[in-house]
């Protein structure tokens, strides 16, 4: 009698293990596994890791926040703050996609803001001497005058080689009249608040993938808009390639895609013959995983700087009414390598695909 109580008490004991141990494997492996979307509001996200964090940010219209985490597929439950409140109303709406990066030793912050009217966006930039940006304050540095008309100018993105600073950004080649063209420069900086050239025009819309502003259903907005935006720096793996990938067509619709262009390193990169402009998009929509209006992208790297993540903006529906909130989540997906070096991005994966997660995240 004794002996069977005893059998079945042990017994109870390795069942009760087993389920005490069960749930931990499952939290085990959703710690290192995440699925898209990583956030629900992604207008112009950007990130980058330093120091063992991720900082963060996307539009905000009125104000710029900044996150920090050390994961950053974790980011709505990440630490944030607002960095900067404008009060001047000539750059007080409409701030759109701010980008921060950590150069010279200092923090910038680069943003394009107007005085109610976006026709009359501009870019500017704030500074911060901490170390770390969540400390002290972000101070105005100043306008960035893209142009001797200031021309229109968005989505500012700079890049640091041996040649020196550059900025590229989206802008217009002179005031909209009936039909809006968005272009993408180039200029070379004299520092990180002055350009040191005259800005170089590299690509404008042209292909047919670049120029769709009507959607499939029939909505579009009020004039013809045809788009390169949100261009961003990027190299190869072995660093002999500089990439500028520019986001094209309208964003409401859902031929929102990345374009490309390649120039060889060590090349004039102000001279616009040095640079290759792909005919195909370098990663579009996916209608058989349901992932629509690719774009708005940046670059960051996995902890350990074994791995390289595209994070870009994307919806689940096809068509959205012209005016409606938006409704583009952040996601992310890791970057693959051909022989060459150069990034493939492959095809954007569905929501319900579980991914590993950058390499080093705890």
């Amino acid at each position: 009698m004794i002996s069977r109580l005893y059998i079945c008490l042990l017994l109870l004991i390795v069942l009760s293990s087993c389920d005490f141990f069960r749930p931990k494997a499952e939290e085990s492996k959703e710690q290192i596994t995440f699925n898209n979307p990583i956030l629900s509001d992604a207008t112009k996200p950007w990130a980058v890791f330093h120091e063992g964090f991720y900082y963060y940010m996307h539009g905000m219209d009125d104000k710029i926040v900044l996150w920090k985490t050390k994961d950053i597929t974790d980011l709505k439950n990440a630490l944030h703050k607002v960095i900067w409140t404008p009060k001047d109303p000539s750059r007080a709406h409409h701030i759109w996609g701010p980008e921060i990066h950590f150069i010279n030793g200092k923090w910038y912050v680069y943003f394009e803001a107007d005085d109610g009217n976006t026709d009359n966006h501009q870019v500017y930039v704030i500074e911060n001497s901490s170390k770390d940006p969540f400390e002290r304050e972000f101070v105005f540095k100043g306008h960035i005058s893209t142009d001797k008309d200031n021309n229109w100018a968005i989505h500012p993105n700079v890049l640091k080689l041996k040649s020196g600073l550059y900025m590229t950004w989206s802008g217009w080649q002179s005031r909209r009249v009936e039909v809006e063209h968005q272009c993408i420069y180039i200029a070379k900086m004299k520092n990180p608040w002055t350009l040191d050239s005259e800005r170089v025009l590299l690509s404008k819309p042209e292909f047919e993938w670049e120029r769709q502003w009507i959607n499939p259903d029939g909505s579009k907005t009020a004039y013809t808009i045809y788009v390169n935006e949100s261009p961003q720096f990027f190299q190869s793996k072995f660093h002999d390639k500089v990439y500028i990938y520019y986001s094209a067509s309208g964003w409401w619709t859902s031929f929102y895609a990345l374009g490309q262009l390649t120039a060889d390193a060590n090349s004039d990169l102000l001279d616009p013959k040095s640079w290759v402009k792909s005919k195909r998009p370098a990663f579009k929509q996916s209608q058989e995983n349901n992932v629509y209006s690719t774009g708005n992208c940046s670059f960051i790297s996995s902890p350990d700087n074994t791995e390289y993540f595209l994070l870009y903006s994307a919806r689940k529906i096809e068509c959205e009414a012209v005016g409606a909130a938006d409704s583009r989540t952040l996601r992310l997906q890791r970057i693959e390598w051909s022989e060459d070096g150069s990034p493939y991005f492959g095809v954007p994966v569905p929501e319900d695909v579980c991914l590993d997660k950058p390499s080093g995240i705890d």
